[in-house]
């Protein structure tokens, strides 16, 4: 490539050249959900932002090995070391085993992942699957000097590790800063320091989810899941840790005091995070009534949506912010999303109709480069979509006789959509969502009904000819009668 990839390091704070540990091999690190409740707008965000980045550097001959985690124990996000265990306060509620939770969620999870078309990881280790090397990771911590145990309970000492390393380099904080600002949680007195965190939680009676270690019957802390299970898939030092900007602290910068406070050194070479999605510059959340799950999106079931909206929808409406900056969920964005991806849609639908010329009029080279460029440029989906939408004013202008294109310009037009749309940004039409590659044979089906409907009016029969479009309209199809006989598009 003319342009190699860059890619925005939170941990430099700067856009660096992606230079991978092993190439081709690349090693990259996903945090996933937490499956205690169904999936919403903030799932589907970082889910989407790293398919994209795994199939560019697949797509750039690289051989990605993309590990993306379950949190399935059931610790508390952020103060995960006081408080009711969110995974086994359901189980009890619902009278069902903790892991009967975390299958359910799972399922709607994946179920809402395929209808978004983000492609599977290559390894989705449970946190619950992997005790065993959190205990491990523990002890290398207590070995090393930099942990403590305390009734039962191991943790990380935060400010002995800060005097040998820095703890703050991700977020950026000062420690000095968090003692003076970080208040006590009651249960904690056995904590040394009020910014120490737990490595192991000694499990109170009540306490459904437990394993044995050698300091008492308990459960590790949030942030070793991650620590262990990217060294044991990916090695002490892989390329790429991602997840969503509200992780970076604490969670990330858990894990990087983990690694290296174990091994020596730090384990991830480019930190990546994604932004949040706000509603009327809000952060989306249960308290402030603003939660909204995807399958609310799709079956348009939520008070705040003024209708349905498809998945890939959803997924247009991501793409079409660059993956650090803030989205701002209406349905006003929603619908213009909505249509936005209708008109990409038709255009590659005419590119099959139009009629190739001797000669261009229309300027086609170059899209492709520029295409490129954009996504090497931090993965820049949003510059990927306007290069798209230029190309389609072009297929327009030919459709209507304004433009002329030739042979080969339409079938790099063809290629160009593939490519970027398709392949690398994901996006499927109507009929590839509904049954796999059947995009050809399903557009046939549509003109073999209007070409029936075409006979239909020739010989007058005028209740054949209606029924046909009025079943068409029903089921979302526009249907245009032209000069040429009739066109289609599906609209939802």
């Amino acid at each position: 490539m003319e342009h190699p990839l860059n890619i925005y390091n939170t941990l430099s704070r700067k856009k660096e050249p992606f230079i991978p540990l092993h190439a081709p091999h690349v090693g990259m690190y996903v945090c996933g959900p937490t499956v205690y409740g169904d999936a919403h707008l903030g799932h589907a965000r970082p889910a989407i932002t790293f398919d994209i980045l795994f199939c560019y550097l697949t797509h750039l001959g690289y051989k990605v090995r993309y590990v993306r985690n379950i949190t399935d124990v059931g610790h508390l996000e952020h103060d995960a070391d006081a408080g009711e265990d969110k995974i086994a306060k359901k189980a009890r509620l619902e009278q069902v085993e903790p892991m009967e939770v975390v299958q359910y969620y799972l399922n709607r999870y994946h179920k809402a992942m395929d209808a978004m078309h983000v492609l599977p990881p290559s390894i989705e280790p449970h946190a619950s699957g992997h005790i065993i090397e959190q205990i491990e990771l523990v002890k290398n911590i207590l070995d090393n000097g930099y942990a403590y145990e305390s009734e039962g309970s191991v943790y990380f000492d935060v400010e002995k590790y800060n005097k040998d390393h820095r703890y703050g380099i991700l977020s950026g904080r000062h420690i000095e800063d968090m003692l003076n600002t970080t208040r006590a949680l009651d249960g904690q007195d056995e904590k040394r320091n009020p910014v120490d965190f737990a490595l192991w939680k000694c499990a109170q009676p009540e306490h459904i989810m437990r394993w044995p270690s050698p300091w008492s019957d308990g459960f590790p802390g949030w942030h070793c899941e991650c620590t262990a299970m990217g060294k044991k898939y990916l090695g002490k030092h892989f390329d790429i840790h991602g997840g969503g900007m509200d992780l970076i602290f604490p969670h990330h910068e858990c894990e990087i005091a983990q690694a290296v406070a174990s091994q020596g050194d730090d384990m991830v070479k480019y930190w990546m995070h994604n932004n949040m999605i706000t509603v009327n510059g809000q952060k989306m959340g249960k308290s402030l009534g603003n939660f909204i799950t995807l399958e609310e999106f799709f079956t348009g079931s939520h008070p705040m949506l003024e209708q349905a909206y498809s998945p890939m929808t959803i997924r247009f409406f991501i793409l079409q912010a660059h993956y650090r900056s803030t989205v701002d969920f209406s349905n006003e964005a929603l619908q213009a999303s909505e249509k936005g991806l209708s008109r990409l849609l038709e255009a590659y639908g005419n590119l099959k109709k139009l009629n190739a010329s001797d000669t261009s009029s229309v300027h086609v080279k170059g899209i492709r480069e520029k295409c490129y460029e954009a996504l090497n440029d931090d993965l820049n989906s949003p510059v990927v979509i306007s290069h798209l939408f230029d190309a389609t004013r072009s297929i327009n202008s030919v459709k209507d006789g304004k433009e002329t294109i030739s042979r080969e310009d339409l079938e790099e037009l063809q290629q160009v959509f593939d490519l970027f749309l398709f392949d690398l940004l994901g996006i499927q039409d109507a009929a590839t969502a509904a049954g796999g590659n059947s995009y050809e044979a399903f557009g046939k089906a549509i003109d073999l009904l209007l070409a029936i409907r075409q006979q239909a009016k020739a010989n007058k029969d005028w209740a054949t000819s209606d029924q046909i479009r009025n079943e068409l309209t029903t089921l979302g199809f526009e249907i245009k009668d032209t000069k040429e006989g009739a066109e289609w598009k599906l609209n939802k």
